[in-house]
């Protein structure tokens, strides 16, 4: 091998080392961020559960300071940007913000105002009616509700968007599967809302007929 060569391969491996130095490090960046994002968005989502609108905000401004700046950090490395550890705490956010939307009953966060890939930001959605049926749960063991119902409806709503979503798992990264998931939970749901309502009729119809008999003994 002579001279130049030689100096044409450390040169080649000088720069190697270069850029894989910069990508470890982003990488590193990456993964401690999106274990912070992973944990705001479940705080998020476990204080609007609580009924705590503002705490439930507070982890969602932290969710969105660190989604943005790891975007800013991953613009020159975007096989770490759209790698799964990455696009799952993306996920994670999209699932807190849209959950809390319905929750309060709010506007809906979008793609573009969260500033999310498409498919990342459906598989959140995907992934919040499993939330709204705990919410729904809740509500219910109070009696049943003209809220739950709605939570219903809502929920309903997101399995007809994304069933249409029909094309292939390369492109939507998985969503089918989850599509598939989600339609046990809304028909779980239904289920339980149905009993509850029954119980509720019944319930007022015991109350009914007691209140006419206790009526008719006093007179």
């Amino acid at each position: 091998m002579n001279h130049s060569t030689t100096q044409t391969i450390n040169q080649i491996a000088e720069s190697a080392h270069v850029v894989f130095e910069a990508e470890t490090k982003a990488r590193d960046d990456a993964l401690s961020k999106a274990r912070a994002l992973t944990r705001a968005s479940a705080n998020a989502i476990r204080a609007i559960h609580r009924g705590d609108s503002v705490e439930a905000h507070r982890h969602l401004d932290a969710g969105k300071n660190l989604f943005s700046e790891i975007a800013e950090e991953l613009k020159s490395f975007p096989g770490l940007y759209y790698a799964g550890y990455t696009q799952d705490a993306i996920k994670e956010y999209c699932e807190a913000s849209l959950t809390t939307a319905f929750i309060e009953m709010c506007e809906l966060p979008t793609p573009e105002s969260l500033g999310v890939p498409v498919s990342t930001f459906l598989r959140g959605l995907a992934e919040t009616p499993g939330e709204l049926r705990r919410r729904c749960m809740d509500i219910l063991r109070m009696g049943y509700s003209d809220e739950a119902e709605t939570l219903l409806s809502e929920m309903d709503d997101i399995y007809s968007v994304l069933i249409t979503m029909d094309y292939p798992d390369a492109v939507t990264n998985g969503l089918r599967r989850q599509t598939d998931l989600l339609r046990g939970i809304v028909e779980r749901t239904r289920a339980d809302l149905t009993l509850s309502l029954r119980e509720e009729k019944l319930k007022e119809l015991l109350r009914r007929t007691i209140e006419t008999h206790e009526s008719s003994l006093i007179k």
